[in-house]
C-alpha cells in the first residue's frame, strides 16, 4: 500500500480532478493525502469528500502580461514550500501529483527538492505557469488534450480529464436541490467560485426571456421548423392560474319585476316603482395556457462572494433559485441545459452528463484558452459559444435556441460522444507506473 499526495487547490478545475483520481487510487488500496492552501477551497472539499488534508501557505505568481509578482505572494509561496517539505520529509510518499494552480506549487517543488517522484496533470491545451516551473523534473504529465502547447515532446500522455463519474437519480437530485419535476431546468455555473459577469447579466436576461411566471412558448415544438417565441401575455391569453389562485368572479345583474322585494318596506318612492336589478355570482373559468408553453426553473451557483448581490435581483421570481454553492453531481444530474464559462473541468462534467451548453468563455483566461475550449464543444455540436462582448445582444437568443427540445436532444447526443469516461483510471495507471 503506497501513499500518494495530491498537490492541488485554488479552483474547482484543479481540485475536482484530484478528488476523482484520489477516489480511484483509494479503490486500488492506496492511501491518499490532499495537500493545498490552508483555508482554501480545497480544504473544504477534502473534508466533504472524507479525504485527509494538510494545509500550507501559498502565494500567487504573476502570469505573463500581469507585471511583477507581489513580493508578499513570493514570500508566502516560499513559506509553503518549506512547510510542505517538512511534511513530505516525514511522510515519504511514493509520489506527489500536481494538478496546476498556485496552491499546488509548494507541494510539487518540495517533493522535487527531496528527490521524490512527481507526476503532473495538465488540463488545458496550453501548459500552465506552475506546470512550466515543475515540468522539467517531473516523471510524467497526464494531459486532457492530445496536443499541449509548451509541453516538451514525449513528456505527455493523453489520459483525459478526470471527473467525478457519478450520476444521481433525477428525482433524488431534484429533491435535494429544492426543484420541481417537470419544468425545463437550467443550470448556471460560473466555476467553483462563481462568475461576476454571469451573476450580473443572467438574472435580468432570463427574466426578460421567461417573464415573472417563468414560462416560454416553443412555437412549433418538434415539428422540424422549431420556431422559438418569447412569452407574451395579452388579455386574450392570460397566464395559467397557480394552485392558490382564486376563481374569477363575474357580477351578472338580473332585472327583477315589481315583486315582493319591490313592494317591501325598504324600497319606496321612485325606486319602488320600477324594476330592480340584483347581482348574481357566476364563476368564469380561468383560461389555461396553450400546450406548447413550458415552465422553466433555474438553479444558479453564484459563489459565496456574490450570493447577496444576486438574491435581490430574483427575489420576486419563484422559479429562479440562487445558491452560493451547489453539489455539482446533483446539479448536472438534473440540468436540461447549462450556461457556463468554459474551463476544461466544467466542459468535461457537462459531457459526462450529456448536458448541452451555452458557453461564455472568460476573456481574461491565459491566451484566451477558454474560447478555444468552447469552440471545440460548439464544433462538436454540443453547445453554443457566446463571447462576453456579444452577450448583451446574443445570449438570450442563444439560450432560447438551445432550449428547444429537438435541439437539446441533438446536443445531448453530441455531448455524450465527447465524454472521456475512465480518465481517472487512466491517470491512476500513469501514477502507479512512477511509484517510488
Amino acid at each position: 500500500m503506497s501513499l500518494v499526495v495530491m498537490a492541488t487547490g485554488g479552483t474547482g478545475g484543479h481540485i475536482y480532478p484530484a478528488v476523482a483520481t484520489a477516489k480511484e487510487l483509494l479503490s486500488r488500496g492506496h492511501q491518499v493525502l490532499m495537500l493545498g492552501q490552508a483555508g482554501g477551497m480545497e480544504e473544504r472539499v477534502s473534508a466533504e469528500q472524507d479525504l485527509p488534508f494538510f494545509g500550507v501557505a501559498a502565494g500567487k505568481l504573476a502570469r505573463s502580461g500581469q507585471g511583477r509578482a507581489d513580493p508578499r505572494e513570493i514570500v508566502r509561496a516560499a513559506q509553503g514550500v518549506s512547510q510542505a517539505r517538512a511534511t513530505l520529509q516525514r511522510l515519504r510518499p511514493a509520489v506527489v501529483v500536481g494538478y496546476g494552480g498556485f496552491a499546488s506549487l509548494p507541494g510539487v517543488l518540495a517533493a522535487q527538492s527531496l528527490g521524490l517522484p512527481t507526476v503532473l496533470h495538465e488540463q488545458n491545451a496550453l501548459l500552465g505557469l506552475t506546470q512550466k516551473i515543475a515540468v522539467g523534473r517531473s516523471r510524467a504529465v497526464g494531459t486532457a488534450y492530445e496536443h499541449v502547447r509548451g509541453l516538451p515532446a514525449g513528456k505527455g500522455t493523453l489520459v483525459g480529464m478526470p471527473v467525478r463519474e457519478q450520476k444521481m437519480d433525477r428525482a433524488v437530485a431534484l429533491a435535494q436541490l429544492g426543484l420541481q419535476d417537470g419544468p425545463l431546468t437550467i443550470l448556471i455555473m460560473g466555476g467553483s467560485q462563481g462568475s461576476l459577469f454571469l451573476n450580473t447579466t443572467l438574472p435580468g436576461t432570463l427574466h426578460n426571456l421567461f417573464g415573472s411566471e417563468g414560462l416560454w412558448n416553443m412555437g412549433n415544438g418538434d415539428s422540424g421548423s422549431e420556431e422559438v417565441k418569447l412569452l407574451n401575455f395579452t388579455a386574450e391569453t392570460p397566464p395559467a392560474a397557480s394552485a392558490t389562485s382564486l376563481p374569477e368572479i363575474d357580477l351578472d345583474f338580473t332585472s327583477l319585476g315589481s315583486g315582493s322585494l319591490a313592494s317591501g318596506p325598504l324600497v319606496s318612492g321612485s325606486l319602488a316603482s320600477g324594476p330592480v336589478s340584483r347581482p348574481t355570482l357566476r364563476t368564469v373559468p380561468t383560461p389555461q395556457p396553450p400546450a406548447d408553453w413550458s415552465a422553466v426553473q433555474v438553479i444558479h451557483s453564484t459563489g459565496t462572494r456574490w450570493l447577496g448581490d444576486v438574491r435581490p435581483q430574483v427575489a420576486d421570481l419563484s422559479w429562479y433559485r440562487p445558491v452560493a454553492y451547489v453539489d455539482a453531481v446533483a446539479a448536472w444530474s438534473v440540468a436540461d441545459l447549462a450556461i457556463t464559462r468554459a474551463g476544461t473541468s466544467t466542459l468535461a462534467e457537462a459531457a459526462f452528463h450529456g448536458v448541452p451548453l451555452v458557453m461564455v468563455p472568460l476573456p481574461e483566461s491565459a491566451e484566451n484558452h477558454q474560447y478555444h475550449n468552447a469552440l471545440a464543444v460548439e464544433q462538436a455540436g454540443a453547445g453554443r459559444v457566446v463571447e462576453q462582448k456579444d452577450a448583451p445582444e446574443s445570449l438570450g437568443q442563444a439560450v432560447l435556441e438551445c432550449a428547444v427540445p429537438g435541439t437539446r436532444r441533438t446536443m445531448r447526443e453530441a455531448a455524450l460522444a465527447r465524454a472521456q469516461p475512465g480518465a481517472a483510471a487512466r491517470f491512476a495507471d500513469l501514477i502507479e507506473q512512477h511509484l517510488r
